[in-house]
């Protein structure tokens, strides 16, 4: 009886081993968290963040990264709804990556909402947002 007993309780936990096994190797694929900053004015500095976000996109899956790009300083500029590369942030923010503009920057320069590119959303300090997103894990890049 007590073998009997010992070859349930094996069998059971090979089962349970077996479905643990089932179960890492169809887990879902880890979720990535990025934020890029662009505090230039520059039209090529804002295409490399833009294409380094397609990118990544592209690489691990859509689905699979939290992407984020806050503009502060002179690279607010890029973000007026007349910028050279406004269409541009409209597909980023159409394609899921998030866009947001310092609003000190956007103080200390005098603009206001109807400046902007209507895509864009907004965070109290960009360097701040950077610092919050970096203590939650987020990775940082400044192209």
């Amino acid at each position: 009886m007590n073998r009997r007993l010992v070859l349930q309780a094996a069998s059971a936990l090979a089962l349970a081993s077996a479905a643990a096994l089932a179960g890492a190797q169809t887990a879902a694929p880890k979720r990535h968290k990025l934020i890029l900053q662009v505090s230039d004015a520059d039209p090529a500095k804002w295409a490399l963040a833009l294409n380094n976000a397609r990118n990544v996109q592209q690489d691990v899956g859509a689905g699979n990264v939290d992407l984020e790009i806050v503009a502060y300083g002179p690279g607010i500029g890029m973000l007026k709804h007349d910028s050279v590369v406004a269409a541009r942030v409209l597909e980023a923010t159409q394609a899921g990556i998030k866009v947001v503009a310092c609003q000190n920057t956007m103080r200390n320069q005098k603009l206001v909402v109807a400046d902007m590119n209507p895509a864009v959303g907004y965070v109290p300090a960009g360097v701040t947002e950077l610092m919050f997103k970096q203590a939650e894990g987020w990775s940082y890049v400044r192209p």
